[in-house]
Parts: structure tokens; C-alpha cells; sequence
């Protein structure tokens, strides 16, 4: 090599050491498979999930419901000829099975209304017969029965108890053998009293239906019937019965 070689090329200085790497992956080698391949969850990712979920289920319930409503649409004609027959015989029945049961409603309320008519009629024809004299009757009630050992009663005093048991509230009453009604009168007569035409003998018994302890305290009353009778010489005993019956009746 020639001394103008020389200076034209300086000596080549021998190259700077590197530090070495630490052995595994430098900063800048670009990513694996396996990285990319690992799952990364952020805020988007979850929301745009959800987002998908809610509207799966939106397209869900349309298309139930377009299959609901398109059910007949999609149905042959025979088969809409068919279920219209059925749902008018369904029909039909229906309105049968109503007549029936609003005519039997009717007769059940024409038999209830004639029973309860009937039932009415019957307890107003007890009543008036009761008041008429023309049925016996029982019940609660009193014996009054009137002694006479001197002959002193008149018609008058007879008259008097039958107005005072009615008075207070005696229902049915029967004098002897005489069945009391609404027009039933006293009259004094030879050997005794007559009483709507018959005549009665002494003692006088009356049987009157009512509340005992009302009919009792009315005869017993200061001046009333008992004490006019026995001022007169009359004996008055009243005995309370809880069942009584009067078994004469008036002819109609």
C-alpha cells in the first residue's frame, strides 16, 4: 500500500458494543398471535352486547305476535270455511243454552211467586177464619170462669169481660159453648143469660187465646171486671194456660 493510500483511508475503527437484550420479546417486536388472540373487555364491547341482546328479544316478540295475527290470514279457505261453521254452531248453542236457562229462570220465579201467593192467601184465610169463628184455634191463653151461687150476673158483666179480654189483645174467645165473634151480644132472660141466641148457665167460663200475663192484669185492674163481679157477689178465678184450645166454632 502506497503512503497516498494511506492517507485517502483512514484506519477503520472498530464498531461500539451494544448492551445486550435481556432474552423474551424487545419493545418493539410486534405483537403475537397469542395476544391478539386474548380477550379484551371494555365499556363499548358491554354496551353494544347488551344493545344486541334487547333487540334479539325485540325481534322475538314481533315475530310471535305476526304469527299470531297472521294465523288466519295464513289459513286455507276451506279451513276459515270450517272454523267459521264451528264458532256459528258454538254460537248457536250458546244462544240455546241461554233460552233455556231464561225460561227456566221465568217458571222458577212464576213458581216462587205462586208459592208465596198461595202461602199468603192461605195465612189471611187462617186469619179472618180465626176472627170469623169459623176454625178452632190454640194457643197461650187464660180460663176465666165466673161463679153465680146468688143469681147476681147479668148480661151486662158478661158483656163487660168479653170487651176487656179483647181490649187487651185476646185473639179468639169462646163463652161456654158459644164461639165469641165480632157481632156476638148478651141478653138478660128468664132462668139465665142468652148469648147470640143460646142459651148459657152458670158458671160462665170464658176461654180466651192472647198473652196470658196481658189479659190477667187487664181483668185485675182497680174497679175492673173481677172486682165489679165479686161487689156483686160473683166469684172470678183466672188460671193461665201456655197451650189453650177453643174448639167451638161459629156456623157460616
Amino acid at each position: 500500500m502506497s503512503d497516498d493510500d494511506a492517507r485517502r483511508d483512514p484506519p477503520e475503527e472498530p464498531p461500539e458494543e451494544q448492551p445486550e437484550e435481556p432474552p423474551g420479546k424487545s419493545a418493539e417486536e410486534p405483537p403475537g398471535i397469542i395476544d391478539l388472540l386474548r380477550p379484551r373487555t371494555t365499556a363499548g364491547q358491554l354496551m353494544g352486547g347488551l344493545l344486541c341482546v334487547l333487540l334479539g328479544f325485540a325481534l322475538v316478540t314481533q315475530v310471535r305476535s305476526n304469527q299470531r295475527d297472521t294465523a288466519f290470514s295464513t289459513a286455507r279457505q276451506d279451513e276459515l270455511v270450517g272454523i267459521l261453521s264451528d264458532l256459528s254452531q258454538r254460537s248457536e248453542r250458546l244462544r240455546g243454552d241461554l233460552r233455556d236457562l231464561e225460561a227456566t229462570k221465568a217458571e222458577l220465579e212464576r213458581d216462587v211467586q205462586g208459592g208465596t201467593a198461595l202461602q199468603e192467601a192461605r195465612r189471611r184465610a187462617t186469619t179472618y177464619g180465626l176472627l170469623a169463628g169459623t176454625l178452632p184455634a190454640e194457643g197461650p191463653g187464660i180460663d176465666l170462669q165466673i161463679g153465680d151461687p146468688g143469681g147476681a150476673v147479668r148480661s151486662v158483666n158478661l158483656l163487660d169481660a168479653l170487651q176487656e179480654l179483647r181490649d187487651a189483645g185476646a185473639e179468639v174467645i169462646q163463652v161456654n159453648d158459644v164461639r165469641a165473634g165480632v157481632d156476638t151480644h148478651f141478653l138478660d132472660a128468664a132462668g139465665g143469660i142468652v148469648a147470640d141466641g143460646r142459651p148459657l148457665r152458670a158458671p160462665y167460663r170464658f176461654l180466651a187465646i192472647g198473652d196470658p200475663h196481658t189479659m190477667t192484669t187487664a181483668l185485675n185492674i182497680p174497679g175492673g171486671v173481677v172486682r165489679s163481679l165479686r161487689s156483686a157477689g160473683a166469684t172470678a178465678t183466672i188460671t193461665s194456660h201456655a197451650r189453650l184450645t177453643v174448639s167451638a166454632i161459629r156456623s157460616r
